[in-house]
């Protein structure tokens, strides 16, 4: 099959290219490089069915795109760290709602399904544990992180309006936090946070008290969630979430990873963010009585993982990962 990946080159995006073609896909790879680096897919480039578009999806055409025309469009376009968003504001919501609608006219002229990629994030600060896809969410739409969680319900809304109205063929998933290799260690989610000061020898920085939870999943259980639905011809008007059910507190995250990287730096308090949700942990049942999905990887394991790969990928001295 033929594939669109826009936002191909960023964190999760790489990870999917790469798996599309292991499995014999083709990939045409859009990004305009604002939170993407092209050296995510450096590799990919010399191998056949791969093609990489630098463009903003807020002005894609489908002239703009080489060869015959899609058959799945993954939309993964849109910064998605709190530090990201925090700057490009408008740019964040211009690609949840322009980019989108952008991405939709393609996939008409295509005749392709379309995916989007939303976040668990559109659940805000939720009333409801585990969130279930029924659950409509606590946001403030006025709020520090409104940008994103409001850009990607409208996402969301625009999807399931444009369906319903011209017949293109659509799901979302709904994404936690995710983490493993290929993610910027300045990303600002506490997992490459919590990497970064590790491995400098720093205390990992607690907001608040550390209390408050997340699940954390290694992006190729993620990338395998997302192409059950991706190649689900079926999966029309499916929205399902995609995590790992385990909830943990930052405390125990930081706990986890000193002892992964065999440090004794500690911890230390800062300010919370503002708008920070306290509780995020998925219900996932839709997922998996559907594809028989769910995580593979132990938290520990991938963390060892992510460790590993910024081993052989920063110039860090060996001193400040343990003795690995």
């Amino acid at each position: 099959m033929r594939f669109l990946v826009a936002g191909g080159s960023g964190f999760v995006g790489s990870h999917v290219c790469r798996r599309l073609l292991d499995t014999d896909h083709e990939v045409v790879c859009v990004d305009n490089l604002v939170t993407g680096r092209r050296k995510n897919v450096a590799d990919l480039e010399e191998r056949a069915g791969f093609s990489f578009i630098e463009a903003d999806v807020t002005e894609l055409r489908a002239g703009m795109l080489p060869g015959e025309p899609a058959e799945v469009i993954l939309h993964l376009a849109s910064p998605a760290s709190p530090v990201d968003y925090d700057r490009l504001p408008l740019e964040t919501l211009a690609v949840n709602s322009a980019g989108t609608w952008r991405l939709l006219d393609v996939a008409e002229l295509a005749g392709a399904r379309l995916v989007y990629v939303s976040t668990s994030e559109v659940y805000g600060d939720p009333l409801v544990h585990p969130q279930p896809e029924t659950y409509w969410g606590n946001v403030d739409p006025i709020g520090p992180r409104s940008c994103y969680d409001e850009g990607k319900r409208f996402g969301e809304a625009l999807v399931t309006s444009f369906r319903r109205e011209h017949g293109v063929p659509a799901a979302i998933v709904r994404v936690f936090n995710t983490y493993g290799p290929a993610m910027r260690l300045d990303d600002g989610r506490v997992v490459p946070e919590f990497l970064a000061a590790a491995l400098a020898g720093r205390p990992l920085p607690i907001q608040g008290d550390g209390s408050q939870t997340r699940s954390y999943m290694y992006v190729s259980d993620l990338v395998e969630g997302l192409l059950c639905v991706a190649l689900d011809a079926e999966a029309d008007g499916l929205v399902v979430n995609i995590g790992n059910p385990e909830e943990v507190t930052v405390l125990e995250l930081a706990r986890r990873l000193l002892e992964v990287v065999g440090s004794a730096v500690g911890t230390t308090p800062i300010a919370g963010r503002p708008g920070d949700p306290q509780r995020r942990c998925p219900d996932i049942s839709r997922m998996h009585d559907r594809y028989g999905w769910q995580p593979v990887v132990t938290l520990n394991d991938g963390l060892r993982r992510t460790v590993d790969w910024l081993g052989t990928t920063t110039a860090l001295p060996a001193s400040s990962m343990g003795g690995r």
